[in-house]
């Protein structure tokens, strides 16, 4: 049976000479890709790492950190990214929870990491970059490796990927994908997105996210090029989608926004672009209209999870000139994928009749092996067979899907996922505070902004600038709240919880 080691191997086989990876000025075919995969997976074999063993990547987007990935797909290990927007004490945590052998880390994460790896001693250090006297040097390692490459290799089902998702306590939770399962969503996504054979990929989403990695994977499933940016700047896009004749991209509707409201974004020749994937909420009829008047019908949105790929909205669906149900439909996320089945059900698990809402349930290839350490939220995600979402939806009579909350009281925020627990908790952390709820607020440029109700101790004086920034040694700054806002009391329901409800109210009265 196929695995990810099969691909590379292929693409090396019939493409050699085929841009694999480009970032700058740096290019890398499909054979030096393989080749210096081969000699990386090697060198990690050597130092004892065996089939399934974890090695982390802490970094941003690079030709390094893909071909991290790639030795990984080679040998059988175990991808583990680490988000590097969060807070050291968030990434410790999720360290000791994967343990893994080895920690590849970007030369810019050096002081973070001096202090991480004294809580793991056997964990081996690994720079990106110059490195010091504790780490070794990542392009050493590489060269020591046997071009043959080390002495075993992967299975269908051995684990490609540990990718670490909150979850409703706020505690992350480690996604576990096998290969079998990340050539499956591979293969699902190129279709998805029209990629043809030699296509080109431009890599902007962080590489520690699922669909970063999705898109690597299905670039290469139709051995074509992925052009790696280090991060999203507005400034640079257009440019880069022109030079390099980007087919296909993927963005955050916050980002789509800052593209378009560039002064010179009309001087440059985006044709190329068949594809551009929107996520992270439903994509605003104005803002649809200036991307198509400026991209053409390249739009599409996907919605989907780190625990697997969902549902699809395609190009000719997005009409925000069609009729009134054409353009009711562009706030949906569409259908069901081709080869999976839906539902949204009741609390019993019944189906829900089109227009009442319910919990979003979902199978199909794309779907996750399980949580890592974590059998109760393995059982109870995938209990009969299903994925269950947290997301709350309504099926219309055409089987279109409409998200209209979130059971897991998540707020995305620049397509980045905030959990209210966890910015309590660190709230709750500061010794002046009494307890906190939090909220996610519409906001212009990012779809949603955290806003925080607190009460203070009595005598307690600590601002609210003072709590934030007391957040931020907590939390990743992204987090935090933009608003925050002191109360006696926070209002409850008659269970006793904290009523979210009457917050949001409290807001829209506010008029902020």
């Amino acid at each position: 049976m196929l695995t990810l080691k099969t691909v590379i191997e292929r693409n090396e086989r019939w493409y050699p000479d085929v841009q694999a990876y480009v970032q700058g000025e740096r290019v890398l075919t499909h054979r030096q890709y393989a080749q210096r995969v081969r000699k990386l997976a090697a060198a990690l074999a050597a130092t004892g790492l065996a089939r399934n063993g974890r090695v982390a990547v802490l970094s941003m987007n690079s030709i390094a950190y893909c071909e991290i990935y790639g030795a990984c797909e080679w040998a059988g290990f175990m991808a583990v990214t680490l988000n590097f927007r969060l807070a050291a004490p968030e990434i410790a945590w999720i360290l000791a929870d994967s343990t893994p052998a080895v920690l590849f880390f970007e030369a810019s994460f050096a002081p973070m990491v001096a202090t991480l790896r004294l809580a793991l001693p056997a964990m081996r250090c690994v720079c990106i970059g110059e490195a010091m006297a504790w780490a070794e040097d990542c392009e050493a390692l590489l060269a020591r490796g046997d071009e043959a490459g080390p002495p075993f290799g992967p299975t269908p089902d051995d684990y490609a990927s540990l990718i670490y998702t909150s979850g409703t306590t706020g505690r992350p939770k480690g996604v576990l994908s096998t290969q079998a399962t990340v050539l499956a969503t591979a293969e699902m996504l190129a279709q998805e997105m029209d990629m043809a054979a030699h296509s080109r990929s431009l890599l902007i989403t962080p590489l520690f996210h699922v669909g970063a990695r999705n898109v690597r994977a299905a670039q290469a499933w139709r051995y074509g090029t992925c052009v790696i940016e280090r991060g999203f700047d507005a400034s640079r896009l257009a440019g880069l989608v022109q030079r390099e004749r980007i087919n296909t991209m993927f963005l955050v509707a916050a980002q789509l926004q800052m593209l378009l409201d560039q002064p010179d974004i009309d001087s440059h020749d985006l044709s190329s672009l068949v594809t551009v994937g929107m996520a992270g909420a439903p994509i605003p009829v104005p803002l649809l209209e200036r991307a198509i008047a400026r991209m053409g019908r390249a739009i599409m949105v996907q919605y989907g999870m780190t625990e697997g790929q969902i549902a699809s909205l395609y190009r000719h669906e997005l009409r925000p000139r069609g009729t009134p149900e054409e353009i009711r439909r562009i706030g949906s996320v569409g259908h069901s994928l081709p080869h999976g089945q839906l539902r949204v059900v009741d609390e019993r698990g019944a189906d829900c009749a089109p227009g009442l809402p319910g919990e979003v349930w979902f199978r199909n290839a794309s779907v996750m092996d399980g949580y890592w350490n974590n059998t109760a939220a393995t059982l109870e995600a995938l209990a009969g067979g299903w994925m269950r979402t947290g997301d709350i939806g309504v099926l219309d009579d055409a089987g279109y899907l409409f998200l209209i909350d979130r059971k897991k009281d998540v707020i995305i925020s620049g397509g980045e996922n905030i959990y209210s627990r966890e910015v309590e908790e660190a709230l709750h952390r500061h010794s002046d505070v009494t307890e906190s709820a939090v909220i996610g607020i519409p906001d212009v440029r990012w779809g949603e902004a955290v806003k925080a109700y607190v009460v203070r101790k009595p005598g307690a004086a600590v601002s609210a600038a003072e709590l934030i920034e007391f957040a931020a040694t907590q939390i990743a700054r992204y987090k935090c709240p933009k608003q925050l806002v002191f109360v006696d009391a926070l209002p409850r329901l008659a269970t006793g919880k904290v009523s979210k409800v009457a917050l949001r109210e409290a807001h829209r009265a506010e008029g902020r």
